[in-house]
Formats: structure tokens, C-alpha cells, sequence
């Protein structure tokens, strides 16, 4: 069945235009309560964007109409509503964030008791309960809504016992990029806590600032930073805290795929690796070609965590990630989580005693250029838009692949939560794979404004 709100990541959207509007946050409040069922809480967490306030108002009051008990986090990174969801025995979890997306975006995801993404029959289910009308309980019945106690704290001490119980960071000095989200409370405290000296940026929100140039999107301030103060690693975040990008001591950006590289080839050192790492099709052919070498088990799965969580379930791995630094630690997290994947990279640094570029040194990236196509709004939220249909952008993707022959590759792809194409190109030649990417990325262009005329 076609989904009309939820895509790969929940519903995402502009505040203010359908489906991010209080009437249909209250709507899904109340259809998420119907479907999810009256016995046991909800917990509502957020990032720093201006509209939490309103979308979490909303949905408040929807789950509290369908007898609903709520219990409110405040600013949480994402993956720390996962863990408490799980650990508060709660019925399920709601995250109120964009993720990367800038501040005037906003969108809702769901966690299930067990702390992972809710079931696509699920979400099913909650969409067709918002077809019906809204029926409150009587007033005997409605549910309550009260202050999380401690939330903050309890996800500090989580984060901190994943790290090595005989290991600290003192000695370490970290740059540590915010991005002025969610995790701009909790991650200082992490790093600081365990021992390294931490100077923390982009880590007073005002509600506007969200990922504005900073974070894990925004890296150029972080690796100045880390230069000026001398660090010996920055470590950047993203909205909701569930991405990383680290920058190593000489300035030079970390991407998912080192960072999985290095924690990966740790792993498979110390015996702790269980079966094989899970990318993307987005994931560097260098990473591939380099757990090949080294005898580790690798397969791609579709972009986005849920498709990686869905190949490390079958696979019955634990180790997984995208080139974005949305990585996934089976054995300490049931989604990405930016700060505890940041403690498994640090943790290889004090134990081998190497700094971050030598550690991701072993590693050769193949020249790979992606550019986010916009295309226009109204034909992104109808989903008229397929790259596959178009004669144009087809021959243009047939002309590079022969130019590239055997030695690269070429994807398109819709992203799930903005309305952007993405084009990328890997090859040998840099210049090759950056014309390349610029030629198929004018075609893209053309046929979506001839799609949208």
C-alpha cells in the first residue's frame, strides 16, 4: 500500500504545510494511541528546532484524548529516546526532529518498546487510523502528561558504560561539534566525564540554529577548530545526535566510512567482530575492497538505517553503517548513535596508541562526488518524480557508465526525507568522476522541471 505520511525515516516535512501542521500531529497522536494500545506510557522526545514546542503540544494532546499516559524528555538525541523507551518499559518512544535538515523542517519517528523502529505494518496501521474520526475518552480516562525524571542524566551514564571500564580519555583533548541540536547538553558531559579535555562548539541552540553551518553536515568550523586548539580529534554531531564525522589531529575530515573502517578493523583485531559489516550502496568501494583484504564479510543494503538494521538482523551482525556516519553497534545500541560509536572510535585510539589518521591510513577512498538535486516540493510530496522513467536521465546514466567502463559506478536515488535527488559517481580519476556527476546532475535538473511543468 502507498504511503501517504510515513517514509523511510517517519514523516518529515515543512512546518506549517501538510503533514507537519498541529492538526495533523494531533490527528497522529491520537491514531498512534488507538493503535498502540491504552496500557503503558509514551515517551516524547525532541531536538532544539522552534516548532518541538508545537509538534509536541500536539501530539500530547492526541495521545492524551485516546487515554494515553505521555511522559516528556525535552531535547534528547535520538538514540537516547531509543534507550529510554527500552529501559522505562514504555510502550513506545516519539522523537520530534529533522535530523540534518535546517531548522524551518521538522518531522516524527517512532520507537518501539524494544527501542527500534516501528514495524511498516504498524505504521500502516497508524495511517489508516487517521482516516477515522477522533473520538476522546471519557474524562476518567485520559491520559496524563508529566516531566521524564533525570532523563538527561540517565542517557549520560548509558553512553559512558559502553566505554572500556579500565580505560578514560585523560590526555585526549576533543573538539566537540553540537550543531547546536540535541545532544548539546548530554554530549559534553559524556566525553568530559570520562576524562579528555572537551571544548564544545555549536552548543547553544536558540531554535533557529539547527545544524546552520555546523555539525555533521557542516564540518569546515570543526576542522578549524581542531587545528587552532591543537586538538587531537573533533568529533561532529548532527541534529539528533545520531550521525558522526570525526576530524583527525591534522584537520582532515573522518567520514562513516572510516570511522566504520576503524572501529571494524579494531574489532576484527580484538576478536570481538561478530560475522561480517554491513554498508550501503553509497558506501566508498576503498571500504569494500579494504574488508575484502582483510578476510571481513561485507554486503551493501539500501540507503538508510533501516535497511542497514534490516540486513544486520538477517545476517545476525552487529556492526553497520552509512557514509554519512549514521552507524549502528548492535552490541550497545538499537539504533545510531553518534556519541557511543565517537566512545568506540576514541577507545582504539587510547588502546593502540595511534591517532585517528593513522588508524583510517589503511583505508584507500575511491574519488566519489554526490550533488543533492532539488526538485520541486509539490512533486516530491506526490512522489510523480522517477529517475528509472526518465529516457533522458537514463541515457545520460548509460553514457557515464561507459565512460567509467569497469572501474566505478554510477547511483540515483530519491532521497526519503527531502525533496532532492541524489547523484552520485565513484571512479578512479577525480576530474572524470567529478564531470561525470555534473553532466548526470543537469539532466536530473532538466527532467524534473519538465516533470513538474
Amino acid at each position: 500500500m502507498k504511503r501517504r505520511y510515513f517514509g523511510t525515516d517517519g514523516i518529515r516535512g515543512r512546518v506549517g504545510q501538510e503533514p507537519i501542521t498541529p492538526e495533523r500531529m494531533l490527528k497522529l497522536g491520537w491514531a498512534a494511541g488507538r493503535v498502540l494500545g491504552r496500557s503503558g506510557k509514551v515517551l516524547i522526545g525532541k531536538d532544539t528546532r522552534i516548532s518541538g514546542y508545537l509538534l509536541e503540544s500536539a501530539l500530547e494532546s492526541g495521545l492524551s484524548a485516546a487515554g494515553v499516559d505521555v511522559r516528556l524528555l525535552g531535547p534528547m538525541p535520538t538514540p537516547g529516546i531509543a534507550y529510554l523507551t527500552r529501559t522505562a518499559r514504555a510502550r513506545a518512544g516519539i522523537v520530534i526532529s529533522a535530523s540534518h535538515n535546517p531548522y524551518e523542517d521538522n518531522g516524527i519517528k517512532f520507537f518501539s518498546s524494544q527501542g527500534t523502529k516501528l514495524p511498516d505494518d504498524v505504521e500502516a496501521e497508524i495511517e489508516a487510523m487517521m482516516d477515522q474520526p477522533l473520538e476522546t475518552v471519557s474524562s476518567a480516562e485520559l491520559g496524563n502528561a508529566k516531566r521524564y525524571p533525570d532523563a538527561a542524566g540517565r542517557y549520560v551514564e548509558f553512553c559512558k558504560s559502553t566505554f572500556p571500564s579500565r580505560m578514560d580519555l585523560e590526555g585526549l583533548r576533543i573538539v566537540l561539534d553540537c550543531a547546536n541540536g540535541a545532544a548539546y547538553q548530554v554530549a559534553p558531559h559524556v566525553f568530559s566525564e570520562l576524562g579528555a579535555d572537551v571544548i564544545a562548539i555549536s552548543n547553544e541552540p536558540d531554535g533557529f540554529n539547527i545544524n546552520q553551518d555546523c555539525g555533521s553536515t557542516s564540518p569546515a568550523a570543526l576542522q578549524s577548530k581542531v587545528q587552532e586548539f591543537r586538538a587531537d580529534v573533533g568529533i561532529a554531531l548532527d541534529g539528533d545526535g545520531d550521525r558522526l564525522i570525526m576530524v583527525d589531529d591534522k584537520g582532515n575530515l573522518a567520514d562513516g566510512d572510516q570511522i566504520l573502517y576503524v572501529i571494524g578493523m579494531a574489532r576484527k583485531r580484538n576478536q570481538r567482530l561478530n560475522g561480517g559489516i554491513v554498508g550501503t550502496l553509497m558506501t566508498n568501494l576503498g571500504l569494500e575492497q579494504a574488508f575484502q583484504a582483510s578476510k571481513i564479510p561485507f554486503k551493501r543494503a539500501s540507503v538508510g538505517d533501516r535497511y542497514v538494521m534490516n540486513l544486520l538482523t538477517q545476517e545476525g551482525w552487529e556492526l553497520g553503517g552509512e557514509s554519512s556516519g549514521h552507524i549502528i553497534c548492535l552490541d550497545k545500541s538499537t539504533t545510531g548513535d553518534g556519541i557511543i560509536c565517537a566512545l568506540e572510535a576514541l577507545s582504539v585510539m587510547v588502546q593502540t596508541g595511534k591517532s585517528l589518521a593513522d588508524l583510517k591510513s589503511g583505508m584507500e577512498l575511491f574519488p566519489q562526488n554526490m550533488v543533492n538535486v532539488s526538485i520541486p516540493r509539490e512533486v516530491h510530496i506526490k512522489n510523480s518524480f522517477d529517475v528509472n522513467a526518465s529516457e533522458k536521465i537514463q541515457d545520460a546514466v548509460a553514457e557515464a557508465e561507459k565512460e567509467l567502463a569497469d572501474k566505478g559506478r554510477v547511483l540515483l536515488r530519491a532521497s526519503g526525507t527531502e525533496p532532492v535527488i541524489r547523484v552520485m559517481v565513484e571512479g578512479c580519476d577525480e576530474l572524470m568522476v567529478n564531470r561525470l556527476t555534473n553532466n548526470l546532475a543537469s539532466a536530473v535538473k532538466e527532467a524534473a522541471g519538465e516533470a513538474a511543468a
